[in-house]
């Protein structure tokens, strides 16, 4: 077992039943909310709680479950004092704690992370949000669950394509903040992609101990947790016009920012080309079969955007990212290149 304890919240590492019998307040009514994979597999470990069930995919983040769900916690006579516990992957995360933080002003939450996404990711630093009119998550709030328990025993569920989708975000973190991890990452592919259970839990924890301390530095995003945001301004975009994946969308926003580093001179050919090994690796898309100027209008309208400029993640070399201003036509010619 291995603890993280931040400033409003615990990680924990561990049998999620187990860590559950000793986390969950004993004199709160504890309601939860999952989706229906998640429900079909482990279902019985929670039917003593009401259970609030919603369909799968990034099409379900939306107002429109948002009000479904608030529904049923009327319907389960939920007050201020009840207790949301989100079992399932990043979008259960996302939903239940933004769920959590309206209904009456807000109540507690707590989450069972069960996908490599959301463990890495997801469910750490108390960002909640859904998406609306298919622009990712701009509608949200930041607010802590009182914990996050992690089960690595969860992932040998997933479908490779899950576990590639975390991989993205896992990546993408030594890459900001771990040069020796990026080595690990690039040199083990075979091992991780297995879930090898040498290496695997020990990744997902440094991960969320990148993100963590991020997160303790600036929680509502004013400066160093821009970083996080490294190869998401371009994925978010393709999001919304195709059908990948979260991690295979940031795969490409990677290689976007990567190579904006190297033109800017900031990364070397080696380093890029190493990045771009990598990706191809793990199997991850490294190219953009998309239309420049329906990326472009989605990326306008990304949260990052001040007047004509857009605050960007770049790299400095692998292991250090930097934030630069870049304008919007700077960004459309760089564009150019990738579609």
């Amino acid at each position: 077992m291995m603890n993280l304890n931040l400033k409003n919240s615990q990680i924990i590492f561990d049998d999620f039943e187990k860590s559950l019998k000793k986390l969950l307040p004993k004199d709160k009514k504890i309601i939860v909310l999952t989706d229906e994979n998640v429900n079909k597999l482990y279902g019985k470990s929670f039917s003593n709680f009401p259970v609030i069930e919603i369909g799968l995919g990034e099409g379900i983040k939306t107002l429109q479950s948002i009000e479904f769900i608030i529904d049923k916690l009327i319907e389960f006579e939920a007050d201020r004092h009840s207790f949301i516990l989100g079992i399932g992957g990043g979008i259960v995360c996302d939903i239940t704690g933004f769920a959590a933080s309206v209904y009456m002003r807000g109540i507690d939450f707590a989450f069972v992370s069960t996908t490599l996404l959301s463990q890495v990711d997801a469910s750490i630093g108390g960002k909640n949000g859904v998406n609306f009119s298919r622009y990712k998550n701009i509608i949200g709030n930041f607010n802590q669950p009182k914990f996050v328990v992690c089960d690595t025993k969860m992932l040998s569920t997933l479908p490779k394509k899950e576990i590639k989708c975390g991989l993205g975000e896992i990546i993408k973190h030594a890459l900001i903040a771990d040069a020796e991890m990026f080595d690990l990452i690039s040199e083990n592919y075979e091992k991780i992609l297995d879930l090898d259970e040498k290496i695997l839990p020990k990744l997902i924890f440094d991960n969320i101990k990148i993100k963590a301390n991020i997160v303790e530095q600036d929680e509502k995003e004013q400066g160093e947790r821009k970083k996080l945001n490294f190869g998401h301004t371009l994925a978010h975009a393709i999001e919304k016009h195709s059908d990948l994946s979260h991690g295979e969308a940031l795969a490409v926003g990677i290689i976007f920012a990567s190579k904006i580093s190297l033109k800017k001179g900031y990364l070397s050919d080696i380093e890029y080309n190493k990045i771009k090994e990598t990706l191809i690796k793990y199997e991850l898309p490294t190219e953009l079969n998309i239309e420049k100027e329906k990326i472009f209008n989605a990326i306008k309208k990304d949260k990052k955007r001040n007047a004509e400029k857009i605050s960007f993640v770049l790299l400095s070399e692998i292991g250090n990212a930097k934030i630069e201003d870049i304008s919007l036509n700077d960004l459309k010619q760089y564009l150019d290149d990738l579609c």
